[in-house]
């Protein structure tokens, strides 16, 4: 009997114990849904965040007076905290880094802002960023319609703002907001611009933004100590080791750190922020291959438990295949073909159902449809594995039967 009769056999028993055979490959296909849709999830997750975190570029970095603390499940680790970087301290570094780049200072505002226009107002939960004129082109942001700042409009602090998409039809669901007043806290503020959707990451949403001119924020927004940012953006890529090189001289200079003390400063890479974030999600991916081993190692012992009852059921059938000359090996490799059908079956179910599930988080992460070759070679081996530990037992048992014995079997 070759390999071809021995799965045609195999598929014979498929359909002749077609309930039992559907619930053990129900089994093995949630096992492999489990891999690979929380795997592929997890890609997606890893796409989004080198998307949002790298959207200004690899030529870009940060001078902040906080490190980088990111809390990932019970993992991380408290951010480094240096005295805040002021406003004068911050000018004078934009006016004196002469590194070929584009320079802007920034400031966060308020993190439970409410917008309102007429009747309507959003939840109070909005971020209000005081930016320059330079504030869109180095962190990533495109205005899509409306305009910028202007140099005057930043200078004087008017009140203007720019605001997200999502604030946008939160507030004007049927009009043009472009000119159209809002309230921010107590300040009535014009909308010149509104910032192109950018979607969500790592629960921060760039859609849920407005931006206000810098030295407004820093008239007007006086109930909470600030701190403010510095993003660099050289002219080319290849350059950046050398300005952040350049920048931290400069700041130590301004800030008098002696060069044999460590600085009172962080300065952060965008790609480095994005590089952390995807090794603290490592983790999750352990996590993931665990949970879908041991629900097939539940598959496996279910399957196991399936082709002994298999074996019992069809002595009689072993007998006859035997006293008709089928060899014990030939026995054996029919009831190996059968376990490993069974799980190929439902690993391509899984695979199916995992590919779908872990690419619907990706569409709600803004991501393109991926799909995880490493993954479904993963799942397709294991399964393979998994067919040949559980078919074992009950091929060599079935092989092992006494041709008398069994005919005799009722």
């Amino acid at each position: 009997m070759n390999y071809l009769e021995n799965t045609k056999v195999a598929l014979q028993s498929v359909r002749s114990h077609l309930l039992r055979t559907v619930l053990t490959a129900m089994i093995i296909a949630i096992g492999i849904m489990a891999l690979v849709g929380i795997l592929t999830a997890i890609d997606a997750i890893k796409a989004s965040i080198n998307s949002n975190f790298t959207s200004m570029g690899a030529n870009s970095f940060t001078v902040r007076n906080t490190g980088l603390g990111i809390h990932i499940g019970g993992g991380g680790h408290r951010p480094k905290r240096y005295p805040d970087i002021t406003y004068d301290e911050a000018i004078r570094f934009q006016e004196q880094f002469n590194f070929p780049s584009t320079v802007s200072i920034s400031t966060l505002g308020s993190q439970i802002a409410t917008l309102k226009y007429k009747t309507k107002k959003t939840n109070p939960n909005t971020l209000v960023f005081g930016g320059d004129v330079n504030y869109m082109m180095t962190n990533g942001y495109t205005i899509e319609y409306g305009r910028n700042f202007s140099p005057q409009e930043c200078q004087d602090g008017s009140y203007r703002v720019i605001m997200g998409t999502e604030i946008a039809r939160t507030l004007f669901k049927n009009e043009d907001p472009i000119d159209k007043e809002i309230s921010i806290g107590n300040g009535k503020y014009k909308i010149i611009g509104i910032l192109k959707e950018k979607g969500s990451s790592m629960g921060f949403s760039g859609d849920k933004i407005c931006i206000i001119p810098l030295s407004n924020v820093k008239q007007y927004f006086t109930d909470r100590r600030k701190s403010y940012t510095i993003t660099v953006m050289v002219n080319n890529a290849l350059d950046i080791d050398g300005a952040v090189g350049e920048a931290e001289g400069l700041f130590r200079v301004i800030r008098k750190v002696p060069l044999k003390d460590d600085p009172s400063f962080e300065i952060i890479k965008s790609d480095k922020l994005a590089a952390i974030l995807i090794d603290k999600i490592r983790d999750f991916t352990y996590a993931a291959a665990i949970i879908g081993i041991i629900t097939l190692l539940g598959a496996a012992i279910g399957l196991m438990n399936i082709m002994l009852v298999s074996v019992t059921e069809r002595t009689r059938e072993i007998g006859i295949r035997k006293a008709i000359g089928a060899t014990s090996s030939k026995i054996l490799i029919q009831f190996l073909v059968e376990a490993i059908l069974i799980c190929q079956l439902g690993g391509i179910l899984g695979i199916i159902l995992g590919i779908a599930a872990g690419n619907a988080v990706g569409m709600l992460l803004g991501v393109g449809f991926i799909i995880p070759w490493l993954w479904m070679i993963v799942g397709i081996i294991l399964c393979l594995v998994v067919g040949l530990s559980s078919g074992i037992y009950p091929a060599m048992k079935a092989a092992k039967l006494d041709p008398i014995d069994a005919l005799r079997y009722e």
